[in-house]
């Protein structure tokens, strides 16, 4: 059977276009690791909270291990996604930095205990899958040891990989998409049991949650086209997912042109299409425990 959490989805048949992702996405997180490991002392414990396929694991564990080692505690309520970010995790680790994987569920009432202390949290795009947001920012703030820090990778800019007028159907595709989205994630948080809503910017459910030296940054990526097929391969995911999440509400010619778009024997294939790029800003939120 496949497994679903709050929001209903089987994150393990996205596996492999999460590694895909992660892939593009390598450069900019090891950035990202190694700014917010240089905040932390020697030999520090740090949480990667809903780690998916460990896009951000492995950046991590390079930090640390030029941050002269330590641990690093795996965090995710699919097993599948757990056990492949362990294993890519522990395979960059070198000896110098050990790697614990745990299956648990960031919405559960038990405390997070298991890794003792941490000097560093991260959760990528994890809080909003949340039925009580808030209560889980304040889940992981009470694991963080005095001083430590919890960075959440929430919000930025829309992902663009699509040109405004690609030749089938009318100009503007992607942006009806984004909207069609914005209403399916509404749908899909309304949809979870025990939902509460977040009617704060991220800034302030920090500080609601007790943190202090609230900051953010934000990280680009970017390949330009003409891209290499590793980027075509990822938009052909991408457009998939959104195709699966927002056909119905969009018009019968966006639903016709979606069609032409995925079909790999159509001229139209985003998969073959020279046109694709890959352009997003995420931004990390932080804040460190009084």
């Amino acid at each position: 059977m496949p497994h679903h959490t709050h929001d209903g989805i089987d994150w393990s048949a996205r596996l492999s276009g999460m590694r895909r992702y992660g892939a593009l996405q390598e450069e900019a997180l090891s950035a990202v690791a190694r700014r917010l490991v240089a905040l932390l002392p020697d030999s520090p414990v740090v949480m990667d909270v809903g780690c998916g396929a460990g896009s951000m694991s492995v950046p991590l564990v390079s930090a640390l291990r030029d941050h002269g080692g330590g641990v690093l505690v795996l965090v995710d309520a699919t097993p599948e996604l757990l056990d492949a970010a362990c294993a890519a995790a522990r395979a960059e680790a070198d000896g110098a930095v050990s790697v614990k994987p745990v299956l648990a569920d960031l919405a559960a009432e038990d405390p997070l205990t298991f890794a003792g202390p941490v000097e560093l949290i991260w959760g990528s795009r994890v809080i909003h899958h949340l039925p009580d947001q808030l209560r889980g920012v304040r889940r992981l703030v009470s694991a963080l040891a005095p001083g430590g820090w919890l960075a959440l990778a929430e919000g930025g800019l829309e992902t663009r990989f699509l040109p405004w007028d690609l030749g089938v159907g009318e100009p503007g595709l992607q942006d009806r998409m984004a909207a069609a989205r914005a209403e399916w994630f509404v749908s899909m948080r309304e949809g979870m049991t025990g939902s509460v809503r977040l009617p704060v910017g991220w800034n302030v459910a920090l500080a609601d949650a007790g943190l202090g030296e609230i900051s953010a940054f934000s990280f680009v990526v970017d390949h330009p086209a003409p891209a290499k097929q590793q980027v075509r391969d990822w938009a052909v995911d991408r457009l998939g997912w959104l195709s699966e999440i927002t056909s119905s509400r969009l018009h019968a010619s966006d639903r016709d042109a979606l069609r032409r778009l995925l079909n790999p024997s159509d001229s139209e294939y985003v998969g073959a299409r020279e046109d694709v790029f890959l352009l997003e800003t995420d931004t990390v939120h932080l804040g460190r425990r009084r």
